[in-house]
């Protein structure tokens, strides 16, 4: 006799996207399927013109193992944001999932990246990395 378990798909609908102030903050879903990345970003974009956003903070802490279907997503989801006038901050990379990741020659492109959300928020109220408040401002004679 075999048992069938329930197949768990992980919908847009367990895929919570806060607003904290001008921020979104979007924790994914521990070991999500490509449906649930896929329907993640499509959260995230409408979410990013519906509350005018001017950064998001994903919270990937409990992502337990990255595909390459995942780390493609969350690069273009970053790029996309970006042209809507948005910073991601990428927060809580697991060790294990960054030894992972690097083995396999997997990038986030030129994403932020943070070790916690409280970081991340920090990161977003500093000026962006490459901006020219970023910049130290040279002092003595020219």
């Amino acid at each position: 006799m075999s048992v069938r378990l329930p197949s768990v798909n992980m919908s847009s609908e367990n895929i919570a996207v806060l607003k904290v102030q001008d921020v979104l903050l979007v924790s994914v879903p521990p070991d999500p399927d490509d449906p649930t990345v896929s329907a993640l970003q499509e959260r995230v974009l409408e979410a990013m013109t519906r509350h005018d956003a001017r950064g998001l903070v994903l919270d990937i802490s409990t992502v337990q193992t990255l595909d390459s279907f995942f780390a493609r997503v969350v690069t273009e989801t970053v790029q996309m944001v970006a042209l809507m006038g948005g910073r991601t901050v990428v927060a809580g990379m697991r060790p294990s999932v960054a030894v992972i990741a690097t083995q396999l020659g997997l990038t986030l492109g030129h994403t932020e990246t943070a070790l916690d959300v409280d970081r991340a928020f920090e990161r977003l109220r500093g000026p962006a990395p490459g901006s020219p408040a970023a910049r130290p401002i040279p002092h003595g004679p020219r």
